[in-house]
């Protein structure tokens, strides 16, 4: 989603990533801390216990993530660091994936296939998705409507967190009927000259739609998530969205925590040596 909305308002993919850890790990944060105070609180729905596993006997199993996780550092720190722009740290990944398939002697033609007709699928997905925001983007522009918002905007003299707490409800309702990635390239026509005009850092913004956007994995009635987690758990659809009202809630309490100390999507982009941009 960081990427979809980097390349709609044309802003450096490198500084939207910086931008998404500190918030990641408090959203992250968030959601422990509702699981541990649940398991404490219901103590009666807790799932039957798990037998005990050593610390060495995690050790030795965590093995088979190293590789993995090698990966993700490789692609996300040669952004990071300045090694790579988005672009070449995503033919990193491609190699290294390659290499380590190979490596675990599961990569085969019919495996590399797939995995070639998957990302074709995506790329072409998004692809069309862009080239449709693209032309309401052109078509915004003669009709004059972003102008003609911005300005209406501006008129009404809303202050910034008035106008981020209208756009997070405008984002939480469109959730429920389109994916993130349509909702932030079939938005940000009209939404990019709101928020410039209103003063608010546009990485900043960056984070906020990846947070309001994602709500939409976990909203009815086209919420993704609720459906892999239906298949996955067996249980009735309305369960499984009225126990996704607590996360729901709590992506709203980080909105919440980003419009109170922004610092927490801007310090690193703006302390961080970074590469050129793609």
């Amino acid at each position: 989603t960081l990427i979809v909305y980097g390349v709609s308002i044309n802003e450096s993919i490198t500084k939207l990533f910086l931008a998404g850890v500190l918030p990641g790990l408090v959203l992250a944060g968030l959601f422990m801390a509702y699981i541990i105070a649940w398991h404490y609180i219901r103590p009666s729905e807790r799932p039957a216990a798990e037998p005990s596993v050593s610390l060495s006997r995690m050790i030795k199993d965590s093995r088979f993530l190293a590789p993995v996780l090698m990966l993700v550092f490789l692609v996300i720190g040669s952004m990071y660091f300045g090694w790579a722009t988005a672009t070449e740290a995503a033919a990193v990944g491609v190699v290294g994936a390659l290499g380590l398939a190979a490596l675990q002697r599961s990569l085969s033609m019919d495996t590399f296939l797939a995995s070639l007709m998957g990302a074709t699928r995506t790329s072409a997905m998004i692809a069309l998705i862009l080239m449709g925001a693209s032309f309401l983007s052109l078509s915004m522009g003669f009709t004059g409507l972003p102008r003609a918002l911005a300005g209406w905007i501006d008129d009404m003299q809303l202050s910034p967190i008035v106008l981020i707490a209208a756009l997070t409800v405008f984002y939480i309702i469109l959730g429920m009927f389109l994916d993130g990635i349509s909702s932030v390239v079939l938005t940000m026509a009209i939404v990019e000259p709101m928020i410039r005009q209103a003063g608010i850092d546009v990485i900043w913004f960056g984070v906020f739609v990846v947070v309001v956007v994602e709500m939409a994995q976990v909203t009815p009635p086209i919420g993704f998530n609720l459906f892999v987690l239906q298949g996955m758990t067996k249980h009735e659809i309305s369960y499984i969205a009225r126990t996704a009202i607590p996360m729901v809630l709590l992506m709203v309490l980080m909105v919440i925590i980003l419009v109170i100390w922004p610092e927490l999507a801007t310090w690193l982009p703006d302390n961080v040596r970074q590469g050129p941009s793609s």
